[in-house]
């Protein structure tokens, strides 16, 4: 099959290949160059000062000598770029990736005038999603057992706990400790890393390193090789202050831990003092009731890992319920072609699987979005972006900006591009798991946290 479509002398035709790869040929005549590579070399000359000439009187052979070949190349593919894109709009080509250069094509831009080209192009499967209540997906509903309600309130209990000094350490006290670095003989390093810090049991990973602040009083000393005792990069430089590539060079990882004080964590009593404070006043009354209250908040909040759940099974399902071909063999080349660093299409082979999946399931989306008429308005962008700021003021006790003040910064982060495609994207997650949620049948399933974790790690 060809297509042939002709702008001034350029011919461009099409040359089917199968129903998924043509090839674009281009054919580029002096006629359409000409003019502006003349007019940019006589621009060169007026400006061209070289050795033994005025300004502006070089010899146009010279000037042609020296630049003609480069402005002709840059001419050249102005046009063919203008041309490739124009000649896929027009012929409402829907590709997948870019316009592809054929291999072995050797252009000769000293003796010839007229210029072709070759193009590969991988097209778009024609698709037709459709979604109804003969669809089904589980919606795991995840719940919340007396384990996790009671560690909840047992760590708001904590919270609104009080400090309090002991004579000796047990599991969960915070140490207040002189951290000395060691020397290869075990004795206080001259000039070492030395600081005072406290020390919290919650964050030591190491079972014996942790039994060491168990059963200690003030003055008590121990050792401690600190990387195999706290796995936290960051919080162990702080505790050191050092910085993080300060400890990148620790060569001396032994410290001696001098207690200083010992802090003990009481936390506050559950009781209807408790729950004022936590609550409007008067609508927790009992213990009962303050449980109830943190399973409905937990269970809540657990809704967004159901809905992410929800997102990966729509994902798999209509990927397995839509079997489509895509051009794999070019797509292949193609992301050899446009890697940023040299890669093998052996190494494309191995990970193309992955590749293949994220790119039919975008083709799946974006056909759903249409069919769906689903679309995004600048009103909604500025009103999702209030809602993100007013939740950002909130989250540090501050009140939302005036109108005007809020206006401003909502156009400052739209006016940034890759500000306005966060924006954008969480919008469509918005919408899309509402109509997820609205046309497929979910069939509601109640699991267990644990159970809901497990099952996440196998998909």
């Amino acid at each position: 099959m060809l297509t042939v479509l002709i702008m001034k002398n350029m011919n461009t035709i099409q040359e089917k290949i199968n129903k998924l790869q043509s090839i674009i040929k281009v054919s580029v005549y002096k006629e359409d160059y000409q003019e502006n590579v003349d007019k940019i070399l006589k621009d060169y000359r007026k400006k061209a000062v070289m050795p033994g000439f005025r300004k502006g009187k070089t010899p146009m052979s010279i000037i042609e000598k020296q630049y003609k070949t480069s402005v002709l190349v840059d001419e050249v593919n102005k046009l063919l770029q203008n041309e490739l894109y124009r000649y896929i709009s027009e012929e409402n080509l829907k590709i997948l990736g870019s316009p592809m250069p054929k291999n072995g094509q050797e252009i000769d831009w000293l003796n010839e005038t007229k210029f072709d080209f070759e193009f590969e192009i991988g097209l778009s499967p024609e698709i037709d999603i459709k979604i109804s209540k003969k669809d089904k997906i589980i919606y795991y509903k995840i719940e919340a057992d007396d384990k996790i309600i009671n560690k909840h309130a047992e760590d708001i209990a904590k919270r609104y706990g009080k400090m309090t000094n002991s004579n000796l350490s047990t599991n969960g006290d915070l140490i207040f400790c002189l951290i000395e670095q060691l020397d290869d003989n075990g004795e206080i390093l001259e000039n070492g890393i030395k600081n005072e810090a406290t020390v919290s049991m919650d964050f030591i990973s190491n079972k014996k390193s942790k039994e060491k602040f168990i059963g200690v009083k003030k003055d008590d000393k121990f050792k401690l090789n600190v990387r195999n005792t706290f796995s936290n990069n960051s919080d162990l430089a702080a505790m050191l202050n050092i910085k993080n590539k300060e400890l990148d060079n620790l060569n001396l990882e032994y410290f001696q831990f001098t207690v200083k004080n010992i802090s003990k964590l009481e936390p506050a009593v559950m009781n209807k003092e408790l729950f004022d404070k936590i609550y409007e006043k008067g609508t927790v009354r009992t213990l009962k009731d303050f449980k109830l209250k943190i399973k409905e908040e937990t269970e809540h909040s657990f809704q967004t890992e159901s809905d992410r759940m929800l997102k990966n099974d729509v994902v798999n399902y209509l990927i397995k319920k839509n079997k489509f071909d895509i051009p794999d063999d070019f797509l292949k080349q193609w992301l050899v072609h446009n890697s940023e660093q040299s890669i093998s299409l052996e190494k494309v082979d191995e990970e193309y699987d992955m590749y293949s999946k994220s790119l039919k399931w975008q083709l799946i989306e974006n056909n759903i979005l249409e069919n769906f008429n689903i679309t995004i308005s600048q009103e909604e962008l500025e009103e999702h972006t209030k809602y993100l700021i007013s939740m950002q003021m909130k989250q540090y006790g501050q009140p939302d900006p005036d109108d005007n003040k809020m206006n401003e910064i909502v156009s400052s982060i739209l006016n940034k591009d890759e500000e306005r495609k966060r924006v954008h994207d969480q919008i469509y997650d918005i919408k899309t798991l509402k109509l997820y949620k609205e046309t497929f049948k979910l069939v509601e399933k109640t699991i267990s946290y644990d159970e809901f974790v497990k099952l996440a790690s196998e998909k």
